[in-house]
């Protein structure tokens, strides 16, 4: 039997800002590998939750585990840098008076040599081999993605979290980039947890996705498989079937999503002559 090691584990974590409670007992798990995303509106906690992982804010209950130990919870908290989590902002936050190699190869702790060739690896990775002496300034928003990408994995992070890291693209630009972001990635083999508020982004670019409403994680507490149509008129779900309604699936031929601890599988379908993922279905829940 097929045995799945879990990277990153959040077991029953609450965390409060002041005397607000801004996540409450949310639990999920992702495995070596896998590209997670939290999906929810504006306020939703979500970014909260990122933060918690990155070490920036205190659990007042449960705790998180990154292969098999405890980083944070009501008693312990590792410091950031001690984490070994990359981060990729929403802002890119590149450094505009440093070119772009001198920009991805930022604080490595290894020899002249061994930079120039890691950051020649990432350029190539990212296709930016040709801007490598260009600054910040010069690049387009997509390219300096790229590069906040490249300097994310540079240091080989256990961890990847990513803030809504297609915000600040155009609709055209944010399509193509989700894609070679997910390539990038799996190309790499590195674990990653991305926020967004975006279900087109969620969608194409993760292999698990957990919607996240005021704090909490939605979906059933049951395991197993569910068409679409079940789960958007189960009435457990009606609050992510609302939030996901009239959304088109991106365009993989068959695409099996996970909602953290349940399993949708969307069929094929077509939609305007192109071969698309499943289009949820009209109707709203019970």
């Amino acid at each position: 039997m097929e045995q799945h090691t879990s990277l990153i584990k959040v077991a029953d974590l609450t965390i409060s800002i002041g005397k607000h409670e801004i996540i409450k007992d949310v639990s999920f798990s992702l495995e070596k590998g896998e590209i997670g995303c939290l999906l929810g509106p504006s306020g939703c906690g979500k970014t909260t939750l990122l933060r918690s992982i990155a070490g920036f804010e205190q659990a007042q209950q449960g705790e998180i585990s990154i292969d098999d130990k405890i980083i944070s919870s009501e008693s312990l908290m590792v410091p950031p840098e001690q984490r070994n989590i990359g981060m990729v902002f929403q802002d890119y936050a590149l450094f505009p008076h440093l070119s772009v190699a001198e920009n991805i190869g930022f604080g490595l702790k290894i020899s002249r040599k061994e930079r120039r060739r890691t950051v020649a690896r990432l350029l190539d990775l990212v296709g930016l081999t040709a801007a490598t002496r260009a600054y910040p300034h010069e690049l387009s928003g997509g390219q300096q993605q790229r590069v906040a990408l490249a300097r994310a994995i540079a240091p080989e992070p256990t961890l990847l979290l990513m803030d809504e890291p297609f915000s600040n693209l155009d609709v055209a630009l944010r399509d193509k980039l989700t894609v070679e972001v997910r390539d990038i990635l799996k190309e790499t083999g590195i674990t990653a947890l991305m926020v967004t508020h975006n279900q087109f982004e969620a969608f194409s670019v993760a292999d698990s996705v957990g919607v996240i409403f005021d704090g909490s994680l939605g979906g059933s507490s049951n395991t197993g498989c569910h068409t679409k149509m079940n789960m958007y008129n189960r009435r457990t779900y009606t609050k992510t079937g609302n939030f996901l309604l009239n959304m088109v699936f991106p365009y993989n031929n068959f695409l099996k999503v996970h909602v953290f601890e349940v399993t949708l599988v969307f069929p094929e379908a077509r939609v305007s002559g192109r071969p698309m993922v499943g289009e949820l279905p009209g109707g709203r829940g019970n």
